[in-house]
């Protein structure tokens, strides 16, 4: 007992330190902010003085460059909700249409890569299953940083494809759906009752990249949560013991995630646009041919450069998401 309470105060303090080092990260921008305002305001008090075009120039430029970094500071302060500053664990799926739905679903997994990249945050990958000619099937991966799930939670629904398939020899438009379920990571203390009879866990080889023992042992675990009909798995670690408690955490994120709704009518919420992976049902769409244009369905945020969207600069929509939820009430 003594032991155990060691490592809790531990994880306790290791807790506390993430938080106070985010915070000092969070007064540092705003000192740098806040400087950059006051040398813009001199740099035009003595562009005005000295009428100096070269100047007025640069103080264009400084300007441009603190709008952008002035806007990113305010998102993040809308960034307040319960788990906004955790970890995010997506889970991708292609729709259906074959091979052109699993090149789609590479696609944003690439996309959302890039994203975190960008952002400094690194990927961890749960679960993968290749597509049977190209692309993934379905992907689970984790994505680590601070307020990774404020940030990508703007991204849960279905996301739609309009392009000329590479795969279709007539060279004719295709449409294709992908879904993107996000959750966040949950501290494993979280307090919630799972009844042993509710779970269905079966194994099965694993499949993907992660070594030669990959696909030698049934190490991976599918857990199917009867009650809710959730279903998590995982693969990426060595033993089938890892993998199953892993798919347990996230099972339980997610079954909190449920019992935090007024009601289980919000499921759909929590589990994202899963069932509804087709027409009628996108949040955003990237049209490819015979134009090309990206737009956001709740917030008519739109982006004529597909091709940088999809190199993973999306948040122009993450902000437009957060202003949104923020000014319409919506559930965060």
């Amino acid at each position: 007992m003594e032991k155990e309470g060691f490592w809790d105060n531990i994880e306790e303090s290791q807790k506390v330190m993430k938080e106070l080092k985010n915070l000092k990260d969070t007064i540092a921008s705003f000192k740098e902010i806040s400087d950059a305002y006051d040398d813009i305001e001199t740099m035009i008090e003595m562009a005005e003085e000295e009428d100096d075009e070269e100047l007025v120039k640069e103080t264009g430029e400084m300007l441009e460059k603190f709008k952008k970094e002035f806007e990113s500071f305010r998102v993040e302060t809308l960034l307040s909700g319960e788990f906004d500053a955790n970890n995010a664990v997506l889970t991708l799926h292609a729709g259906a249409g074959g091979t052109e739905s699993c090149d789609w679903a590479g696609m944003l997994y690439r996309m959302y890569n890039k994203w975190a990249d960008k952002k400094g945050f690194s990927v961890e990958v749960l679960d993968y299953l290749d597509g049977e000619e190209a692309g993934i099937k379905s992907v689970t991966f984790q994505v680590n940083g601070y307020h990774a799930y404020g940030y990508l939670k703007s991204e849960k629904g279905v996301h739609r494809l309009v392009r000329i398939s590479p795969f279709n020899a007539a060279g004719k438009r295709q449409t294709s759906f992908c879904s993107l379920d996000v959750m966040p990571e949950i501290d494993d203390n979280i307090e919630i009752e799972i009844n042993d009879d509710d779970l269905k866990i079966d194994t099965y080889r694993a499949s993907g990249a992660g070594g030669q023992h990959i696909n030698k042992t049934s190490s991976a675990v599918r857990i199917t949560h009867i009650p809710t009909g959730v279903v998590v798995q995982c693969q990426n670690e060595r033993s089938q013991h890892s993998n199953k408690d892993k798919a347990m955490k996230m099972l339980k994120a997610k079954l909190y995630m449920i019992k935090k709704q007024e009601n289980m009518d919000k499921l759909s919420d929590i589990r994202g646009e899963v069932t509804d992976n087709g027409f009628g049902s996108q949040i955003r769409s990237y049209v490819l041919q015979p134009y090309t244009l990206v737009k956001d369905h709740r917030t008519n945020q739109e982006m004529g450069d597909a091709q940088r969207v999809l190199d993973g600069d999306i948040d122009p929509f993450i902000n437009a998401y957060l202003k949104w939820i923020n000014t319409s009430g919506k559930e965060k």
